[in-house]
C-alpha cells in the first residue's frame, strides 16, 4: 500500500517491468525449448539463437532503464551529475558483458 505522501512511480516503470519479465519468460522458455530439441542429439540452426539473444538484450536494457529511474531520475539536482556518471559506467559495463557473451557464443558456434 502506498503512503499518502509518497511520490507516484515513474510512468515508464510499469512498462519496463513488463518488458523485463516478459523477455525473461521468453528467454527461459526458449532455453527450455532448445534443451528439449537437442536432448536426443539434434542440432539447432544458429539463427534460432537470435531469440534468446534478443530476449536477453531486452532484459538487460529494461534492467538498465529501471536502474536509471531508481538512481538518476530520483536523485536530487545537486548529485544528479555524479549519479549519471556512475550510472553510465555501470550501464556500459553491463552492455559490454552482454556483448562479450553474445560474441563468444557466436564464435564458438561458428568454430564448432
Amino acid at each position: 500500500m502506498m503512503q499518502p505522501n509518497a511520490p507516484s512511480p515513474h510512468p515508464l516503470r510499469k512498462v519496463l517491468l513488463i518488458a523485463e519479465f516478459g523477455a525473461l519468460a521468453i528467454l527461459l522458455g526458449s532455453m527450455a525449448w532448445f534443451s528439449s530439441h537437442t536432448a536426443d542429439g539434434g542440432t539447432l540452426q544458429a539463427g534460432w539463437l537470435l531469440i534468446p539473444a534478443l530476449a536477453s538484450l531486452v532484459v538487460f536494457l529494461s534492467f538498465i532503464g529501471l536502474m536509471y529511474l531508481r538512481w538518476v531520475a530520483a536523485a536530487d539536482a545537486g548529485s544528479r551529475v555524479k549519479h549519471k556518471i556512475i550510472f553510465g559506467l555501470l550501464a556500459a559495463t553491463l552492455m559490454g558483458v552482454w556483448l562479450y557473451g553474445i560474441t563468444n557464443t557466436w564464435l564458438s558456434i561458428q568454430a564448432g
